[in-house]
């Protein structure tokens, strides 16, 4: 039986950002997309220590990767499950 999906603002974040940078679909970005789906921080971690990001872009998805751990532990799920921009219906 599948845990039942939390998307909070930071697993949002995260995905936003990560497309924004990895532009194309590469198996290893559709790995990532999979573990964030599957609400698994650890694996999306080992994941992400493989790209190449600079400092700045390291710090910012380890801030995100931080956030989304801390909301899943506190069973956060009050943010928006889409990853459409704001105003899009």
């Amino acid at each position: 039986m599948a845990a039942a999906a939390v998307t909070g603002s930071a697993q949002v974040s995260l995905l936003r950002w990560l497309r924004r940078q990895l532009r194309q679909p590469e198996p290893l970005r559709e790995h990532l997309e999979a573990a964030v789906g599957a609400n698994d921080v650890d694996e999306a971690r080992r994941i992400v220590a493989r790209f190449e990001f600079s400092a700045a872009q390291r710090h910012h998805v380890d801030l995100l990767l931080d956030e989304w751990q801390s909301e899943l532990r506190l069973g956060s799920g009050s943010a928006a499950d889409d990853l459409d921009p704001p105003g899009a219906t």
